[in-house]
Order: structure tokens, then C-alpha cells, then sequence
């Protein structure tokens, strides 16, 4: 059911949308067991990206993901996607925000990624919110995630369930591949598969580079397919992940 708590947090989430300059860890659709530290802002946008999904064409402009760090190993995560139809058409919406949700992510267990010793582990749990000219219900979602680097690589792998927008049951797996997190730009492949009951498996694959380009600043691109049933999808990401401390 929609509630006026979350139609709010929708509002807020398109109003970031459309006035900001700057899915997950981009440029994936899964992510690490790491959180912003406490009163920074980490914000993940995907400013340019393009989308076809079984014949229908969009523009991907932005994806957008905030983080606010919180007190405890804790973050509070915002996201929202625009998309823009290339082809039109009467069943087809002009424009749409989807992937809209908010959600805590929370470390259970400090490891590498937090300069500690052994695996990072972490969980993410929240809110899937009304979307625009898509889903229109209200869903939640609940994720364990473990991270470990080594000087070759990093590997960050989530575990979801989920109740969908739909109310149906769900399931998400992912694995994440890095390259050496010293290398200034390092390549990066993703996999998942994905399924709500009732549906087809959903397949996916990604390949892309992360360019740290400083400190609290990384660009990315990832080329993704994805496939389940009759429905095959192709998309471009490209975007970055800016850090700011709210520190006074």
C-alpha cells in the first residue's frame, strides 16, 4: 500500500533528480560491505547511460545514489533512476523514475575494505519505493554482503530477499570482481542472477573500468547484458562517485 511516508521519500528522491548536478557501488547492480564514515556524503551518479529492453530504447539520465553517514558503521542510502523513452509510442511513458528506494546499510563485521584483517561484512535493508509511470506498490528488501581484498583483487558477493513492488517474493545474487585497488584504473566484471516468483530468471553480466581518479574522486563505465525468458536487455553506464565530508 502506498503511504504518505513514502510517497514523500519518492518526492524527495525526484526532487534530487532534477536538481542535481552529481544501484549499489557503481557502476553495479550489487555492492560492498563498506559505508561512508560518519557526516560524510557520498554521492554515485550515472549522468550519461543508455538502455534497450527488448526492443524499447532509453535514455539514462541520471542514476542517481546518496549516501549519508551515519553513527554506528552506518549509512542511509537514497537512490532513484530517470529514464527518458528514445522510441515512444502509446504504451511506452515518456519518462519514468524506477529503481526508486531507501534503505540502511549497516557493518556487522570490520574487515579489509574498513583497513582491518580478513573478509568485511555487511547488511542493507529497506524500503523499495512507488516509482513513477512504473511500479506503483511498495516493497521491501533485505541483503547480506561480504567483501575481501587481497593485493590481486577485491571480491564483493550479496545474498537479497526480497518482497517486490508487485508483493511477490524474490531473490538476488551477485559477485563482484575487481582488479587491484591500487592500480589507478582497474578493471571490474559483475554477475547476477535475479527471480521474483511467478517469473523468469534474469540473468546478467557486466564489464567495465573504475578510474580513482583522487582521493574522494572515481569515474566509471560498465557495458551490462542481461537475459530471462523473452526479455534481453543492453545498457551503457557511465558515471562517478563523489566524497564530501560534512565535517564543520
Amino acid at each position: 500500500m502506498r503511504c504518505a511516508a513514502c510517497v514523500g521519500i519518492s518526492l524527495a528522491i525526484v526532487l534530487t533528480l532534477a536538481v542535481t548536478p552529481a544501484l549499489a557501488y557503481r557502476p553495479f547492480d550489487s555492492t560492498d560491505a563498506d559505508v561512508a564514515g560518519k557526516s560524510e556524503f557520498e554521492l554515485e551518479l550515472g549522468p550519461l547511460g543508455s538502455l534497450r529492453d527488448t526492443g524499447n530504447r532509453y535514455w539514462v539520465a541520471p542514476a542517481v545514489v546518496a549516501n549519508f553517514g551515519l553513527p554506528g558503521d552506518r549509512e542511509l542510502v537514497l537512490q532513484g533512476q530517470r529514464q527518458q523513452s528514445r522510441d515512444g509510442g502509446p504504451d511506452v511513458p515518456t519518462t519514468s523514475v524506477v529503481n526508486t528506494g531507501a534503505f540502511i546499510k549497516q557493518i556487522l563485521r570490520r574487515g579489509a575494505l574498513q583497513d582491518a584483517e580478513g573478509p568485511s561484512v555487511a547488511t542493507e535493508y529497506g524500503f523499495l519505493l512507488p516509482t513513477i509511470n512504473d511500479e506503483h506498490g511498495t516493497g521491501f528488501s533485505w541483503a547480506g554482503i561480504v567483501s575481501q581484498r587481497r593485493p590481486y583483487g577485491t571480491a564483493h558477493l550479496n545474498a537479497e530477499i526480497a518482497y517486490t513492488r508487485a508483493h511477490k517474493p524474490g531473490a538476488f545474487l551477485g559477485a563482484i570482481l575487481e582488479g587491484p585497488y591500487e592500480w589507478a584504473v582497474r578493471p571490474v566484471m559483475e554477475l547476477t542472477a535475479e527471480q521474483e516468483s511467478g517469473a523468469a530468471r534474469t540473468i546478467s553480466r557486466l564489464v567495465g573500468l573504475i578510474w580513482h581518479k583522487q582521493e574522494n574522486l572515481s569515474f566509471d563505465i560498465g557495458v551490462r547484458s542481461a537475459y530471462g525468458g523473452d526479455r534481453h536487455v543492453n545498457e551503457l553506464r557511465i558515471g562517478f562517485t563523489w566524497n564530501l565530508s560534512l565535517h564543520k
